[in-house]
């Protein structure tokens, strides 16, 4: 936010440099992020001086030149200038030699003795936009002929110089969003460090404003949204260019003079903090105002010339209760704006719900000053005051009248909140001890009233433009930044209380497996949580989503790695290694958020080479990097359970599901526009990390008969899972089978119609003795026969 110097000693007198008031204004939560200097015309006419031009001679070499002895006060120059207006007796404006002039477009460049076709040239005779007084160049700037040669141009013409702060404004600070508001906080901190200052407060005549009742009616639909409205005609206004002091200081901060009634109400906003709207009330000629909404998907062309489609909550100004002639608190209409043939005008002052504005705003992706104000919140008290502050200085520069009474509808005034702050707490939370005296003197310069006043605590009232004070705390933070933070003492000797902190597991456990997965030929992205809204039943949904795009928290990471992979992969990265740590969402009885650990291989495992053509990404490359993990967790025995609706498996360890891997389906890789095999897996984090910290470490003694191994190949029905399969054959030897594995899967050539291909691999062992090959063929005869009868499965030679 940009604040004047000259702005803020519009309200405050002080003999402060702006160096001294950037320093406390910091200190006082006010940061000041910079300075910079601000001149209305570029380079102050710094050494133009007014010269007599004595004589007029034609130049010798060239038609266009002429030869000027120029009386520059205590001495004559000769200076050769091409205007063709030139002539003996004019006073002009000269830059003398040394003088630095500005183009345009900022660049400077300096006046020297120079040679013009032969002839010296002492000087430069300037048009009125060499020098920054207008943009006319048909000729040299023509001087009122009484003015003495050798008077400064400086001395002449009004140039406004300024400092400009820049200031880091925090967004609770809703009421320093004006040179009012900084000069009112400054005078409080002005005041406690006893520096002689005063402030002016807003005050109102109302004797020469008029009583006759208002031609314009206004009806609020809904007092929640709209709690105050004002308003009032102004007839016989005459748009043109504001005067040079209005300019300059909408020039000061940035901003660029448009005409007398918009300079008016863009001064008003950032010196008052009251945004206002002007309408043409000519073309509200039933001169209603209704404040409501619209209809949904209504049309409405704002003053940029864009065609909006209104939503039906979006807060509207409107001409009866159905044509919207403005966006409230957000931007104008361009069928009601004010044009160049504007005669009268309609001046709105108005307290809109913060809420409401910045839900339309967010709506129709329009940033404003006037929203940046509303959203956070005005001072409901000043809107009738500030309105007529406005309509006073638009009659001054348009000439216009106020024929016609203020309209002030205030159908819920917002209330001052009452707080009751503790001394004891105060000096708590300062860390040392604060008059009594001293406190009321601050909260006092804060506008804040004394309601009453015990031996522990004061009962105070804050006033409206403080919407972000409303709890003992925040009170005991305005006294402390107004008392000055640099004024509480630092003790020679600190004392406090040693605690141990435990190293942070889950931290350490990610920066290890990132550097594994790296050093594995992984590529760590990072997905937005934000996606696309779906039909989950479980979803987070947004209150106030930036788009359709963003409107829900995910509910699974497979989908934006699968939009990584098709974003790689057509533009020829056909090799994907990708693992992303981030956060899912859902929502059942209560909200829910887990951290996972997500895995995606695809495409080839290394590059090709004369070595090795051969090596695509499989299902069980990406399970070994998951046993990799699963290791460095120190995990060391773990069962693999058959997932039931996809192709893969989950892991468990003490019956706690913690992690998953799994080839995506066809369907899915299409909907994302991928064309190649993609294996995907989850570790889900939070139980990983919980089985660390609650596993106390056992060693069990290692096997001394060995693991038998036998394989199956199955022909099966092509509905037949691998999960059922697995299921099964647990059912039919819990003591010793150990261990069941799917290593392969066809489907095609060579089988029958509606049949698959499942090649299962079975481990087996005796804890007491090594089994033999009778009772080895005893489980594969059972595991066959179960197979067979329950799912109709035959053995394939």
């Amino acid at each position: 936010m940009t604040i004047s110097f000259n702005g803020i000693k519009q309200f405050l007198t002080t003999e402060l440099s702006a160096n001294e008031i950037a320093e406390i204004l910091t200190d006082i939560g006010l940061e000041v992020e910079g300075l910079t200097e601000f001149e209305s015309i570029k380079g102050a006419l710094e050494g133009i001086v007014v010269g007599e031009v004595l004589t007029v001679t034609q130049h010798p070499n060239a038609d266009k030149l002429k030869i000027c002895q120029v009386n520059l006060g205590n001495e004559t120059k000769q200076i050769v200038c091409g205007a063709s207006n030139v002539a003996s007796g004019q006073k002009v404006p000269v830059a003398i030699v040394g003088t630095e002039l500005y183009t345009e477009s900022g660049e400077k460049f300096t006046i020297k003795i120079g040679k013009l076709r032969g002839e010296e040239s002492h000087g430069m005779i300037c048009a009125e936009d060499e020098i920054g007084l207008g943009k006319n160049h048909d000729g040299i700037l023509v001087l009122e002929p009484n003015i003495e040669a050798g008077t400064l141009l400086k001395d002449i013409f009004h140039i406004e110089k300024d400092i400009i702060f820049e200031i880091g404004l925090t967004p609770n600070r809703a009421d320093a969003m004006s040179h009012y508001g900084v000069a009112r906080d400054l005078y409080a901190a002005l005041k406690q460090r006893k520096h002689t200052a005063s402030f002016k407060k807003i005050e109102i005549n109302d004797t020469h404003f008029s009583k006759k009742e208002s031609s314009f009616s206004v009806e609020i639909e809904d007092k929640q949204q709209c709690p105050r409205y004002t308003g009032i005609l102004i007839e016989n206004v005459t748009i043109k260019e504001s005067p040079e002091w209005l300019k300059n200081r909408i020039k000061a901060i940035d901003l660029n003079p448009i005409n007398n009634v918009v300079d008016a109400t863009n001064y008003i906003l950032h010196y008052y903090g009251q945004p206002l709207h002007s309408f043409d009330a000519d073309k509200i000629s039933s001169k209603k105002i209704h404040i409501g909404n619209c209809i949904e998907g209504s049309l409405f062309t704002t003053l940029d010339n864009v065609e909006r489609k209104l939503s039906s909550t979006d807060l509207m100004i409107k001409e009866g209760p159905e044509k919207p002639i403005c966006i409230a608190g957000v931007f104008g209409g361009l069928y009601s704006g004010v044009t160049s043939n504007t005669k009268n005008i309609f001046l709105e002052s108005a307290y809109f719900n913060p809420v409401a504005v910045r839900k339309t705003a967010k709506n129709h992706a329009l940033n404003t000053d006037a929203s940046f104000r509303f959203e956070r919140g005005i001072d409901s008290q000043l809107t009738l005051t500030i309105l007529k502050i406005a309509a006073d200085l638009i009659c001054n520069v348009s000439g216009g009248v106020l024929n016609e009474n203020f309209i002030d509808s205030f159908l819920l005034k917002i209330e001052d909140f009452e707080v009751k702050v503790r001394f004891d707490k105060i000096n708590q939370i300062l860390g040392q001890g604060i008059e009594v005296e001293e406190i009321k003197t601050i909260l006092q310069s804060l506008e804040i009233e004394i309601l009453s006043e015990s031996k522990n605590e004061l009962n105070i009232k804050i006033p409206s433009y403080r919407n972000d004070v409303t709890r003992e705390i925040d009170v005991i933070e305005e006294i402390l930044r107004i008392y000055g933070y640099n004024h509480i003492e630092i003790p020679e000797k600190i004392e406090f209380t040693y605690k141990k902190v435990e190293a942070n597991i889950s931290l350490n456990q990610e920066n290890n497996i990132s550097n594994l997965l790296k050093n594995n030929g992984f590529f760590e992205v990072m997905n937005n949580s934000l996606v696309e809204k779906t039909n989950e039943i479980h979803r987070v949904e947004l209150l106030n989503p930036l788009s359709n795009d963003l409107a829900i928290l995910r509910t699974t990471m497979q989908n934006t790695i699968l939009q990584n992979i098709a974003y790689n992969t057509n533009r020829k990265q056909q090799n994907i290694k990708f693992f992303e740590f981030g956060n899912i969402y859902s929502k059942e009885n209560e909200y829910k958020e887990k951290k996972i650990l997500a895995l995606a291989i695809s495409g080839n495992i290394h590059e090709n080479n004369w070595f090795s053509t051969d090596n695509k990404a499989s299902f069980y490359h990406l399970k070994g990097i998951v046993k990799i993990i699963l290791q460095t967790f120190g995990f060391q025995g773990y069962d693999e359970i058959a997932l039931q609706n996809e192709e893969g498996i989950s892991i468990q360890i003490q019956n706690k599901t913690i992690a998953s891997i799994s080839k995506i389906s066809k369907e899915k890789l299409k909907k994302y526009d991928v064309s190649q095999d993609v294996f995907y897996a989850e570790l889900y984090w939070n139980e990983c990390i919980n089985l660390i910290k609650n596993t106390n470490i056992k060693i069990t003694e290692i096997p001394k008969f060995p693991v038998v191994k036998r394989d199956l190949a199955l022909l099966l029905n092509k509905e037949i899972s691998y999960a059922s399969l697995y299921k099964k054959a647990f059912e039919t030897d819990r003591k010793l089978l150990k261990k069941v594995a799917l290593f392969d899967v066809y489907e095609g050539k060579n089988l029958a119609e509606g049949k698959k291909s499942y090649a299962l691999s079975f481990e087996l062992q005796d804890e007491n003795k090594t089994l033999t090959d009778k009772e080895i063929d005893t489980v594969m005869q059972k595991l066959i026969k179960q197979f067979s009868e329950h799912f109709s499965a035959e053995l394939r030679n």
